[in-house]
């Protein structure tokens, strides 16, 4: 059987929408917001904190050089670009400088980015997880746009996922003999004869958005739901987050490697993976049977490119199904899909893995959960 492999993102947060905890811009307004509160002019140029408008001393400067860097470019609007500008940035440092300087410096680059995934960590605790009450969405009806998203392949009677007929499921797949399969799995399972079901939930988001879709699947006895952080969970100090760098395919890895000093690998996914188990349990779920990959608001960026090619090229994943973000007649579907090829070496079998446009969908946009404070305000 061809189980369903949910690939849950920070984006996914945008179609449930919280707070928009991949928006780079977002986090800048939080801190624009926190200037504002204590009657204080915030320069997003500068990155200068001042008392008035016209006061040419500031009263706070960032000290923090990757911080300013990464605001001084315009091409910086999510977490990911924040992790290649690093990765671009440890280059520059060591092609500029002897061993000794660049020893140095790294170090600093390296205090500069804890302190920006510090900060990171407590904009999401404060401004989402202690704002927001994962159990309760704003209209539990709109909840089931996202239900058979989730729900495993097959778990309705007589093939009834989305509304979508039998033939275009099957049309998800190329391989002829998972097409076989299909038809022979529908033809011999009655809904009064259903086995047990799997969804593998791999949240690349650090928020409990997608456990709160879990504790309402679960209620279908029939079905299993496995949740893995693989990036860590807000306030989870035996999950921490895994906020770095993970392409040690680069053409320029192996010269870093070659420094000898763990230093220049101090922000690798890689490294960080061995601090839980989310990297063997994976694997040990991708090794134990075939699986489609359901991509919901993942951007498929180089960030993770060791991880997804793993994922993509395996020999168990059938097929790569795109879930993308619309806005008016535009979409992301043709973005995500060359950044998913990119992971590919066997680009023809890239090819038959992706799941044509057709049969993709737009995600889902009205899901919300409940303010805490709104919550206070219905019971007061």
């Amino acid at each position: 059987m061809i189980e369903k492999f949910v690939f849950i993102d920070p984006k996914y947060d945008l179609f449930d929408p919280i707070k928009q905890t991949e928006n780079y811009n977002d986090f800048i307004q939080y801190v624009t917001e926190y200037a504002k509160a204590y009657g204080y002019t915030f320069d997003p140029n500068s990155k200068e904190l001042f008392t008035s408008p016209g006061r040419r001393s500031p009263i706070f400067k960032f000290k923090n050089d990757f911080f300013k860097l990464i605001n001084n470019k315009n091409s910086i609007t999510n977490w990911v670009d924040i992790e290649n500008e690093y990765y671009n940035e440890l280059k520059t440092i060591i092609r500029s400088n002897n061993i000794d300087v660049s020893i140095e410096k790294v170090k600093q680059l390296n205090k500069e980015f804890g302190l920006i995934k510090e900060l990171f960590e407590n904009y999401l605790l404060e401004e989402v997880c202690q704002k927001i009450d994962f159990e309760n969405f704003e209209n539990p009806k709109n909840y089931f746009e996202i239900y058979d998203v989730l729900v495993p392949n097959l778990s309705h009677p007589y093939l009834n996922l989305n509304g979508l007929s039998e033939k275009n499921f099957l049309n998800e797949f190329s391989f002829k003999e998972d097409k076989e399969e299909i038809k022979s799995y529908i033809k011999s399972n009655s809904s009064e004869t259903h086995k047990f079901y799997k969804s593998y939930l791999l949240s690349f988001n650090y928020t409990p958005t997608i456990h709160a879709h879990k504790f309402l699947l679960d209620k279908k006895q029939n079905y299993d739901f496995y949740i893995n952080y693989i990036h860590g969970k807000i306030g989870d100090p035996d999950n921490p987050i895994n906020f770095g760098f993970g392409d040690e395919t680069d053409k320029d890895y192996k010269m870093i490697e070659d420094l000898n000093d763990g230093e220049f690998l101090k922000n690798f996914k890689s490294f960080q993976y061995s601090n839980t188990t989310n990297y063997n349990d994976l694997f040990s779920y991708i090794e134990e049977d075939k699986y489609q990959v359901y991509i919901l608001g993942h951007s498929c960026g180089l960030s993770d490119r060791v991880l997804l090619n793993a994922i993509f090229e395996h020999k168990n994943c059938r097929s790569i199904k795109v879930y993308y973000h619309e806005k008016g007649d535009d979409d992301n579907y043709t973005e995500i899909v060359q950044n998913i090829s990119r992971h590919f070496n066997d680009k023809k079998v890239m090819r038959r893995k992706i799941v044509s446009k057709p049969y993709c969908k737009a995600l889902p946009q009205n899901l919300r959960f409940k303010a805490l404070e709104d919550l206070k305000n219905e019971t007061s």
